[in-house]
């Protein structure tokens, strides 16, 4: 904290919360200017700037005060400040307004989402929701969602191998997942199509969590019709679709040509090539996401408050969204520089959150 407080900077029994309002609104244009320009602001402009006029002086003394209370930094020694991000937390969380959506806005998100509703498939519908919410927010747009829960059509088995085949998994929507499977020793063609017809047999019109539950109990009772390589067959594909946890998560990512727009300086480009490497790593970001799936409403992670994107130092703005039966089923959002648009971006997510909701009809 500081040692002085020649303007009355910090009230009694200081803490953030207590800056008073010439403090406040010192740092609130060192905030919004680094959010509009991505530059350090100088006191001499933000004596300008400011409700109340104070001299250079003054205001670098605001800004001395405000540096050891860990809300901005100098990123050079005789440059101006720019927000830390304990900064930018007490900003979003002390000292911004998120006003709500005008009807424009929300007329606007809900005519380019109204698309979406008509695409064949969940996961369609989802990528075309995050492109438009990419395109409204100007940064990359992820969402964690389950794997297709659409039902089952038909099944295939294609050898590739003596010891490899595809499963090809044809959903009702139309929808085509492929599998490679790996198979007993010796397995003959008949077996694997004995195998492709006891399985449409059963599993038409049922998800693949449904399937499964019905092909373990029908292979326990069908043991003395299927000869041995049959049963081994099913039983390996019943187990290549009983995958963990993670492997029934789908990550979908859209618009990183966003994040290369507006970039100052060569290490504006580090952080961005450091952002897509994170983004490459699927499983941090599904976890990172899973985490949010567990609370209600929009969560915001600045810089390395969120461990997985703490080098590239970006922010992220995610909300859960819902099935039918009002049961959380995925979360969408958006990653990008800390220099994000709070106010804008935070409703924004939400309201597509609960549009997607809407369009699952939850």
């Amino acid at each position: 904290m500081a040692h002085h407080d020649p303007i009355g900077l910090i009230a009694p029994n200081a803490g953030l919360a207590q800056l008073n309002e010439r403090s406040r609104d010192i740092f609130r244009q060192i905030v919004e200017s680094y959010l509009a320009t991505g530059e350090p602001v100088g006191s001499r402009n933000l004596s300008r700037l400011i409700a109340v006029p104070l001299s250079p002086a003054s205001v670098r003394n605001v800004m001395s005060d405000l540096e050891q209370l860990g809300l901005i930094y100098a990123p050079h020694t005789s440059a101006g400040r720019l927000p830390t991000e304990l900064g930018l937390r007490f900003f979003v969380d002390a000292l911004m307004q998120i006003g709500d959506l005008t009807e424009a806005e929300r007329s606007s998100i809900q005519t380019q989402l109204a698309a979406v509703g008509r695409a064949q498939s969940v996961e369609a519908a989802l990528g075309e929701a995050l492109t438009r919410l990419s395109g409204l927010t100007r940064a990359a747009a992820v969402v964690l969602t389950a794997k297709s829960n659409s039902r089952l059509k038909h099944i295939e088995f294609v050898r590739l191998e003596p010891e490899r085949a595809l499963v090809v998994l044809v959903g009702e929507d139309g929808q085509v997942e492929n599998r490679v499977l790996t198979l007993p020793p010796g397995v003959p063609s008949s077996a694997l199509t004995e195998a492709t017809n006891f399985l449409n047999s059963r599993i038409r019109g049922r998800t693949l969590a449904e399937a499964r539950l019905e092909l373990e109990t029908a292979l326990t009772q069908s043991r003395t019709e299927l000869d041995q390589l049959t049963q081994k067959v099913i039983a390996a594909g019943i187990a290549s679709w009983s995958g963990g946890e993670t492997e029934d998560r789908q990550l979908i990512v859209r618009g990183h040509a966003n994040l290369l727009e507006d970039l100052h300086a060569l290490e504006d480009l580090e952080r961005v090539k450091s952002l897509f490497d994170d983004l490459e790593t699927k499983r941090g970001v599904i976890d990172l996401l899973g985490r949010a799936e567990r609370a209600e409403g929009v969560r915001i992670f600045i810089g390395s408050e969120n461990k997985l994107f703490s080098l590239s130092g970006s922010s992220t703005i995610i909300a859960p969204y819902s099935d039918a039966s009002g049961r959380i089923v995925g979360v969408l959002g958006v990653i990008g520089p800390t220099r994000l648009n709070y106010a804008r971006v935070i409703p924004t997510v939400d309201y597509a959150a609960r549009i997607v909701s809407r369009m699952l009809g939850g």
